[in-house]
């Protein structure tokens, strides 16, 4: 075994047994480095990577090459999603010098951690025109050998240029203009006959979703709604989605949703249902609140830890295929079932005899099937001329049989840590669900993850640590940890009323001011002023698979000023709308999760006090309503008029005015900060959040 036997990392005991001479990053590697002038071979991955295995397979795990590895570098293994600081730095080297990025991510550097070679996948052997890692490292050598000087020359100039990067200096407030031009960016887009955006391949981004949402309850532009519902209806009958355990793969690799990368990401789960929740409250379609739910299934049953964690993600391969446990043959689907329910499952499912979709290199059938629906399940009845309850049931009976004779094949690798950040957004969307689905099986799941955070991820000073894994935690948080974990409080408040989790926010958010803010130009940095020290200190904005530490703590920011009635926090985020205006200006369809903060900064944004008893009909009849309505920019708090005071009082600095008028239920809504006479009418509350002031 090498160095990483000893680590947590699932991604860095994958490779613990290999010939080759792997480090954890770290002093001992880099002082090695210079005791024996190599430079460092630094490899990015993570444990649920198709191409890692595959390079790993081909090359880490290969004698010859291992022998040439441990002849000419000292090499490190990082795993991206315990260390995405080291991964954002070094993937901004590969994007600066390469154009592309991705990973496995292939970084060459000096002993003082500067780069001067970045790629991503390399095969064994040189072919078809792309450098084989042999001839990679022959290369390397020979001019480490003979052009040191000028290798290290190069690395610093590229890390100057990396530090050279223009610092954002605060430019104009993102306004209306921004969000019309984000829509007619998406919209341009947009793909009509297939959902989602562009072609291939294709990605949920449902902050796209998110976005578009709340600018169609803005402008009333139904061809908003239109492309979030389209994209939506298409990703959950497709084959991107799991029809048999449930679950969102990680992307399409076609136009059609068809035919996925059949990894499983725990914050793609949980942004999907976010989406799907918020679009069940505008809609009322059921099929979206099905959607989420079966999401919220898989992740209680399979992704969720003894202790209330959730695991990080699930891989694509299995027996070294990838997609082997998810795909049926025609005749598997016709041993399993009876007669009748066999052919159900082949006709509903489009199961064909040579298979349902082409390999991609040979462009001819596999033989295997990509289970999916071409249709609503209402519509799949008509045809059928069956009730739809009816269909219903059969289908579910056909997915336990398919998910119980899956259950005996061999499972994708589950990389079982927690990570603080994704647990943050999945406790958000287990919150909200549970909210506006009344459903306290999925608000008691957020409590319990948020509390094995607060126990287990917790430092004695109540920072945060990043990962768990195996009774053991470690690494020092990053913004992401923080700005995520108080959006999951925040919703958390908002579905039970208990005080805590705004208290819990307000010091990590103490803890994000102080440790992460830039008191020059503003904004959050990724790392905090305790995390190691790389040569570049980076500010992420870009909301790509997963949104930015700063878009989310933008909206953070608003919601608790209008919880608490600070207007500090408004003020920081109004620096924080405007330090990244001019890089956002460009392409604000790069930017949704941020923009959607922009909206509710734009406002009309609403506080909305229920001054109540907790329980009492009046009080939950005043809660339902809201809850039955979308609107996005809002905050709702309890006043809980049993307790005197109230113990939101001690958190919010407006609120103690607002009494339940002669013991009853009392509804106080205040628009951009000016309040409207208080009621005791649920319609009329509503009707109040229609208006704009």
């Amino acid at each position: 075994m090498n160095k990483l036997k000893n680590e947590k990392s699932p991604y860095l005991l994958q490779h613990a047994d290999n010939p080759v001479k792997w480090y954890p990053w770290g002093k001992e590697a880099f002082n090695n480095a210079t005791l024996e002038n190599k430079p460092v071979f630094l490899s990015i991955g993570y444990s649920t990577c198709h191409w890692c295995h595959v390079m790993a397979h081909e090359s880490f795990e290969d004698q010859e090459v291992a022998g040439l590895m441990n002849d000419v570098f000292i090499s490190i293994k990082v795993d991206r999603e315990e260390r995405p600081d080291i991964d954002n730095v070094y993937m901004t080297v590969c994007q600066m010098m390469t154009g592309t990025g991705g990973w496995p991510l292939t970084i060459i550097i000096t002993p003082g951690k500067k780069p001067f070679f970045a790629g991503t996948y390399f095969p064994k052997n040189s072919r078809f025109g792309r450098m084989g890692l042999i001839d990679l490292i022959n290369r390397v050598k020979e001019l480490w050998n003979s052009q040191k000087e000028e290798i290290l020359v190069s690395a610093d100039q590229i890390s100057r240029a990396l530090q050279e990067i223009a610092p954002e200096i605060p430019g104009d407030k993102l306004n209306e203009e921004i969000l019309k031009k984000t829509f007619d960016l998406l919209k341009a887009r947009y793909d009509e006959k297939n959902g989602g955006f562009g072609g291939r391949p294709k990605f949920p981004t449902p902050h796209n979703l998110s976005f578009l949402l709340r600018f169609w309850k803005r402008t009333g532009d139904d061809v908003a709604l239109e492309i979030v519902e389209k994209t939506l209806k298409a990703m959950r009958r497709g084959g991107i989605y799991d029809h048999v355990g449930f679950g969102i793969h990680r992307y399409s690799t076609d136009s059609t949703w068809l035919v996925p990368h059949f990894e499983k990401m725990l914050y793609d789960q949980a942004l999907v249902a976010l989406a799907c929740v918020d679009t069940y409250q505008a809609t009322k379609n059921d099929e979206y609140r099905e959607f989420a739910q079966e999401i919220f299934t898989y992740i209680l049953r399979d992704m969720t830890s003894p202790e209330g964690g959730f695991f990080s993600a699930e891989d694509a391969d299995s027996e070294g295929v990838e997609g082997k446990f998810y795909l049926w043959t025609k005749d598997e689907i016709e041993k399993i079932f009876d007669k009748e329910l066999a052919e159900l499952a082949i006709y509903v499912f489009n199961v064909q005899d040579g298979g349902n979709y082409l390999e991609e290199s040979t462009r001819v059938h596999t033989g295997h099937n990509i289970l999916h629906l071409n249709n609503s399940i209402d519509k799949i009845a008509e045809r059928l001329k069956l009730p739809e309850q009816e269909l219903r049931l059969k289908i579910d009976k056909i997915r336990e049989i398919l998910y119980n004779t899956r259950k005996k094949r061999i499972h994708p690798h589950k990389d079982d840590k927690s990570l603080t950040d994704w647990n943050g957004i999945m406790i958000a969307a287990l919150a909200k669900g549970g909210r506006i689905f009344q459903d306290k099986t999925y608000i008691n799941a957020a409590e319990k993850a948020f509390n094995f955070i607060n126990s287990s991820l917790s430092r004695e000073d109540g920072k945060l640590l990043h990962r768990y894994r195996e009774g053991k935690a470690g690494i020092d948080a990053f913004l992401t940890d923080y700005s995520f974990l108080i959006w999951g409080l925040i919703e958390l408040y908002e579905a039970t009323f208990n005080v805590a989790y705004i208290k819990r926010a307000l010091d990590f958010l103490k803890i994000q001011d102080d440790d992460f803010w830039d008191e020059t130009a503003g904004g959050y940095f990724f790392t905090s002023n305790e995390n190691e020290e790389l040569f570049t200190r980076q500010k992420e904005i870009y909301d790509g698979a997963i949104p930015s530490g700063n878009s989310i703590a933008l909206l953070n920011l608003l919601r608790l000023s209008q919880i608490t009635g600070d207007h500090e926090l408004e003020e920081k985020a109004d620096v924080l709308n405007r330090v990244f205006s001019e890089k956002v200006q460009i392409n604000p369809d790069a930017y949704t999760q941020l923009m959607v903060g922009v909206d509710f900064a734009i406002g009309p944004s609403y506080s909305v006090v229920i001054a109540g008893k907790t329980n009492y009909p009046d009080t939950l009849k005043m809660i339902e309503v809201l809850n039955n309505h979308f609107i996005p920019n809002k905050v709702l708090i309890q006043r809980k008029m049993e307790q005197d005071p109230p113990d939101i009082d001690n958190f919010s600095n407006f609120l103690q005015y607002f009494k339940d008028e002669g013991g009853k239920a009392t509804a106080y809504v205040c628009i951009n900060k000016t309040c409207k006479p208080a009621t005791q009418d649920a319609e009329k509350l509503i009707e109040y959040l229609k208006t704009e002031g």
